[in-house]
């Protein structure tokens, strides 16, 4: 299996993001439920291969699994999402998200076949797929790709100072319906409730 290859941001004069393709690696297992006796979930992900041509294609199948290739991810380095991937650097397991959904009808075999649709290095894009409800799985980033992830973060990812928090006593006071409240601290006589 071939190295990743990882394309820097110019090439030829022309700037373009820095990327790389990758083909992602689905797999089906069986497993002992009466009412589901399959589970399709996230392989891995290789460097893609002009080899493995434009089309998903049946890998393996036997009695206990089955493993699907999807060549041709593009997974593109942006810089307004230098701290997604900062997040994703900085944790002890970097990794990439693939985004995958089941076919809703049979195109690629007899049986509905899980198909990835997005695949990225960003903490921020894995998390706004996964409050949309969707199947987000990882697997681990190589170092390769680890290493080339880390240099865009140092050259992009710009940490934010924390700002001072002020004082509670300092915010202004508000009643219940969040109008302006006023305090008095002067006694007022109306004769209520005495005698």
């Amino acid at each position: 299996m071939s190295d990743f290859l990882l394309q820097p941001p110019e090439t030829g004069g022309r700037i373009r993001r820095p990327c790389v393709v990758v083909a992602v690696v689905m797999r089906r297992e069986r497993i002992d439920n009466a009412w589901q006796p399959w589970r399709w979930g996230l392989a891995d992900i290789v460097p893609n291969e002009q080899a493995f041509g434009e089309r998903p294609r049946l890998l393996l199948k036997d009695e206990r699994e089955e493993r699907w290739l999807h060549p041709g991810f593009k997974v593109e380095l942006f810089t307004d999402d230098a701290e997604g991937y900062y997040l994703n650097v900085t944790t002890p397991h970097p990794c990439f998200w693939v985004v995958w959904r089941m076919e809703e009808e049979a195109a690629l075999a007899d049986e509905p076949v899980a198909v990835p649709q997005i695949v990225t290095l960003s903490y921020h894009d894995a998390g706004r797929w996964l409050d949309a409800q969707e199947t987000v799985e990882q697997v681990p980033a190589p170092p390769q790709v680890v290493q080339w992830l880390q240099q865009f973060v140092d050259q992009h990812h710009v940490i934010e100072p924390k700002r001072r928090q002020r004082p509670q006593s300092f915010r202004p006071l508000l009643d219940r319906f969040g109008n302006p409240a006023r305090v008095s601290a002067d006694k007022k006589s109306d004769g209520g409730g005495n005698g």
